[in-house]
């Protein structure tokens, strides 16, 4: 009897532990249940096929026109649909950058969660899908034209910059869309008026979103060793219709914008989301990965808050929105804290560097794997005239610039100007205090498989 009592007791505890050690019972449902992530599109969709949904979805967005939040909350009927809305596909949904519906779906999703937020944060959630693809994946695809084992004094004599505008010559859609904006940037509208910035900016999207970036990224984060390269990475946006103006605005100005715009607001809140500086990951970039940082900083050029170099110094680099936070009042520390999130982004300088160096970082996954954004199929186009040659013949000189990076081991670079090589790090230091932490320290946990085979060993031990 004993016996019997003891495996009745031993098989109990062994499906209680089992199913604590299962994947989903470590990470915890979510608040509102986990659901299969679906675009705001389809979500929409699946929500007007459902009475109660749909007639809720438009109550909420009657609430939210012209009203602020605490407003909406106060009226009992926009609270309840909005407690509702948060337990449809619509409170998960995400979107794709350069989908075919993209605006329709940014549109759906920021009906939903503007009316989440407590006014107006700092930093916003993502509108779009995680992206999961690494630097390394763009050098396998550009490795045709890439360079790669190629003569070492060759490549650090090359200009390679020009060498990116020669190898989008080569490929017909880069070609044509980049003539494109190049045309449409440079057209002067009247001595008083450069150029037509919406149209300039227009073109602009089009082509960093229905181009590879394998072509875009090596034009926009080319490495360079003189300032004549350097100035030609500078010019790639054509700066002087789509980044520069007559007066510097306030980047809270600039900010409040930008965010009236629904695609402006989700590809900034898609740049912090991913760009963050983060103290603890070995290259300062969420989840140690440059390529969604690059895609993010690549996404906002065409909009109201275009970034790009602030000079053509070859040996630092540099990147900020065309504002000052002159005029910021009480809001200077804020504003100073947004415009270093691009002069003085530890993450972003890493991943113009990495991929101007050709290295990423190896790291095994840490999370379950989700599937990549996929870029938006692109149509061949008719190729223009064979003679299309680039604008300019820039000179080239040498100038040694964080070369020693390896791509397989990272080593530490002692100097100032190249503080955004990669740095090989043992330990993290939390700033502003003396708080060391190790990577792999965190509480500790008892393994569910060491548990279970205490408690048999126990249970036999009772019953012999």
């Amino acid at each position: 009897m004993i016996l019997a009592n003891a495996f009745c007791l031993f098989f109990f505890l062994d499906e209680t532990l089992r199913s604590l050690a299962s994947p989903s019972s470590l990470q915890g449902p979510e608040l509102h249940g986990w659901r299969p992530p679906v675009d705001c599109v389809r979500a929409n969709e699946l929500c007007a096929a459902e009475s109660n949904c749909s007639s809720r979805y438009r109550t909420l967005r009657q609430c939210l026109a012209g009203r602020d939040r605490n407003t909406m909350l106060a009226n009992k009927e926009c609270q309840a649909a909005l407690e509702v809305l948060q337990e449809s596909p619509l409170y998960d949904c995400r979107c794709k950058r350069g989908m075919k519906k993209e605006l329709q779906c940014l549109q759906i999703y920021w009906s939903i969660h503007l009316g989440l937020t407590e006014g107006e944060e700092f930093y916003e959630a993502s509108p779009y899908e995680q992206v999961t693809s690494r630097l390394s994946d763009i050098f396998r695809l550009a490795s045709i034209f890439s360079g790669t084992g190629a003569d070492p004094a060759v490549s650090a004599k090359s200009n390679h910059c020009l060498d990116a505008a020669k190898a989008c010559n080569l490929n017909e859609n880069c070609k044509k869309l980049r003539s494109s904006y190049i045309s449409i940037c440079n057209r002067e509208i009247s001595p008083t008026e450069r150029c037509n910035r919406r149209k300039c900016h227009k073109a602009l999207r089009q082509f960093f979103d229905r181009v590879p970036s394998e072509y875009t990224y090596r034009m926009l984060f080319c490495s360079c060793q003189d300032q004549a390269c350097a100035e030609r990475r500078r010019q790639t946006i054509l700066p002087s219709c789509s980044y520069e103006d007559k007066e510097k605005p306030n980047c809270l100005d600039l900010r409040s914008v930008c965010r009236t715009d629904h695609l402006c607001r989700s590809r900034l809140a898609d740049f912090h989301a991913n760009c963050h500086a983060s103290y603890q990951t070995l290259t300062s970039c969420p989840a140690d990965n440059y390529q969604a940082c690059l895609g993010s900083y690549a996404g906002m050029i065409g909009f109201d808050m275009t970034p790009n170099y602030v000079d053509s110094s070859p040996t630092g680099i540099v990147v900020s929105p065309w504002c000052s936070c002159r005029g910021s009042g009480n809001m200077e520390e804020e504003c100073e804290k947004f415009l270093r999130d691009f002069t003085e982004n530890p993450c972003l300088r890493n991943a113009i560097q990495a991929f101007g160096n050709g290295t990423d970082v190896n790291l095994s996954p840490k999370n379950p794997s989700f599937p990549a954004t996929q870029a938006p199929r692109v149509e061949k186009t008719p190729s223009l005239p064979d003679d299309l040659s680039d604008s300019t013949n820039l000179g080239t000189s040498v100038i040694t610039t964080c070369t020693s990076v390896e791509e397989q081991g990272l080593k530490a670079n002692s100097s100032k100007e190249l503080s955004m090589c990669f740095t090989e790090l043992t330990t993290n230091i939390i700033p502003g205090s003396n708080k060391v932490i190790r990577p792999n320290s965190g509480p500790c946990r008892a393994s569910p498989s060491a548990a279970l085979t205490t408690v048999s060993f126990l249970m036999l031990k009772l019953a012999l």
